[in-house]
C-alpha cells in the first residue's frame, strides 16, 4: 500500500554544509497494517512523516501510495492527495478554537473538496466517545477530548493511511491508553493503515510491528560511524 524506496532528505547547517537526515533504502506498509516508528529525538521521525504526507519535499527517492508516485507532484497536488488519502494526528491538536467539535471534523472534509457529510462527522465523534460533546468548542473540552476530536478529524475523509506523530504526548496519563485504543480500533474498523511515532515502550508493545529508524536509516549509521572516527 505504502512503498518507500531510496528516500533521502538533508538540511543545510549554519556553516553551509548539508546534514543528511534520512537515507532510507526501503520501507513498506501493507493495507490496514499498524506500524510503530521508534527512534532517538531529532533522528528524523517527524521529518519522515512530513515527507510521506507531502508537507516537506524529499531530496530524492520514491514514495508510492496505492501505486501512485507522490514525489513528482506539485505542492498543491500533494496537499490534495494528503487531504484525500491520508489523515494526520499531530502532537498539538490544531483545532480551530471558534468552531465546535463537529465543525472541526467537517472542516477536514472541506480540505479534500468533498461534499460535507454531517452524518460522517457525527459517526466519527460517536466512535471516539464524544456524541454528547459534538457542539462544544475546544475550550470547553478537556485535553484528552480535544485529541479525540483531532483523531476523528484525521479520519473524516476515510483515508488509506493515518500518520500519527506522538498523539499522546500532550495527553495526561489517564487518557493516553484511551487515545491509543481509539486510534487502533477505529482504524481497524475502517481498514486504515497506521504509521505512528512514539517514544513509549508501553505503547509500542501494543503494535505487531515496530520499526527502529536507526535500523532502516543509513544516514544514522553514517553519523555514528563519523562520530566514532
Amino acid at each position: 500500500m505504502l512503498e518507500i524506496r531510496n528516500l533521502k532528505k538533508s538540511y543545510a547547517e549554519p556553516g553551509g554544509n548539508k546534514l543528511l537526515i534520512l537515507d532510507i533504502p526501503q520501507l513498506d506498509i501493507g493495507q490496514a497494517e499498524q506500524v510503530v516508528l521508534r527512534g532517538e529525538s531529532g533522528g528524523g521521525k517527524t521529518t519522515l512523516l512530513h515527507i510521506i504526507s507531502g508537507i516537506v519535499s524529499a531530496d530524492s527517492g520514491s514514495i508510492r501510495l496505492d501505486g501512485t508516485e507522490l514525489t513528482q507532484f506539485s505542492e498543491s497536488r500533494r496537499d490534495r492527495i494528503r487531504a484525500d488519502k491520508m489523515g494526520y494526528v499531530f502532537q498539538t491538536f490544531n483545532l480551530l478554537p471558534a468552531f465546535t467539535a463537529l465543525e472541526n471534523v467537517r472542516l477536514g472534509m472541506t480540505f479534500a473538496r468533498k461534499k460535507i457529510n454531517a452524518e460522517r462527522g457525527k459517526e466519527l465523534l460517536h466512535k471516539v466517545g464524544l456524541s454528547d460533546r459534538m457542539h462544544y468548542l475546544p475550550s470547553q473540552l478537556s485535553v484528552g477530548q480535544q485529541q479525540r476530536v483531532a483523531v476523528a478529524r484525521a479520519l473524516a475523509n476515510k483515508p488509506r493511511l493515518l500518520l500519527a506523530d506522538e498523539p499522546t504526548a500532550n495527553v495526561d496519563p489517564a487518557n493516553q491508553q484511551r487515545i491509543i485504543d481509539l486510534i487502533k480500533d477505529v482504524c481497524r474498523q475502517e481498514s486504515v493503515a497506521i504509521l505512528m511515532v512514539t517514544h513509549s515502550d508501553e505503547i509500542a508493545n501494543q503494535f505487531g510491528r515496530v520499526e527502529r529508524l536507526e535500523q532502516i536509516n543509513r544516514a544514522f549509521a553514517d553519523r555514528i560511524a563519523t562520530s566514532e572516527q
